[in-house]
């Protein structure tokens, strides 16, 4: 999709985007959720749906997936972290959408749910990133998600965040290797402008 008709679409929907935020940083609020043990988790939430806004022309198939990729966005963490299920966000999903665009939301959040496991590896197995490739808009939005966490830590300056740090770039060739995605489909792949962001 060209990147203006893109912007336009989601002036288009400006309105839509905004409610869905608001509803995604109440479902976080609501477990007391924060991000990096100071601040409100809708931090977070916000930064990855500015990337996906930001760059999400690369990988938007049509005009009406704007607005549930950015569901997407929002939401991604809410099954993992915000304790919905599956049917939760659906149902917070169709509130919004017609089922098609319902569907297309919600299994973008859940594609991005880790699986259960005691660490890292075992949570963002091969089962994991295979329903992230198999997901339109996953990729996109998980890309977006890793950018927002390693481009944080950057400047944190306490131990965590330069731990962390350590982690996703040692982890940069492996995760972005398991989110690409050989396929025509642009709802599958990984904009250029985004990849940038972490080389």
């Amino acid at each position: 999709m060209e990147k203006k008709e893109f912007e336009e679409e989601m002036k288009r929907q400006d309105g839509l985007v905004e409610r869905i935020r608001e509803l995604a940083h109440g479902v976080h609020d609501g477990v007391n959720q924060k991000y990096d043990k100071t601040h409100p988790y809708w931090f977070h939430l916000d930064m990855v749906a500015d990337l996906v806004k930001e760059h999400g022309a690369e990988a938007c198939a049509r005009p009406e997936d704007v607005a549930p990729m950015l569901f997407g966005a929002y939401f991604h963490d809410s099954i993992e972290d915000a304790r919905l299920t599956y049917n939760d966000v659906l149902a917070l999903a169709r509130g919004f959408f017609d089922e098609e665009r319902a569907v297309m939301a919600t299994e973008i959040a859940y594609a991005l749910t880790n699986e259960k496991g005691r660490n890292r590896a075992e949570r963002a197995n091969e089962k994991y990133y295979a329903g992230i490739r198999a997901t339109p808009y996953a990729p996109l939005v998980k890309l977006a998600d890793r950018v927002a966490n390693y481009t944080y830590s950057m400047r944190g300056r306490d131990m965590a965040n330069t731990a962390m740090r350590g982690v996703y770039a040692s982890e940069m060739p492996h995760f972005i290797a398991s989110i690409t995605v050989d396929s025509d489909d642009p709802r599958l792949a990984l904009p250029g402008s985004l990849l940038a962001m972490i080389k």
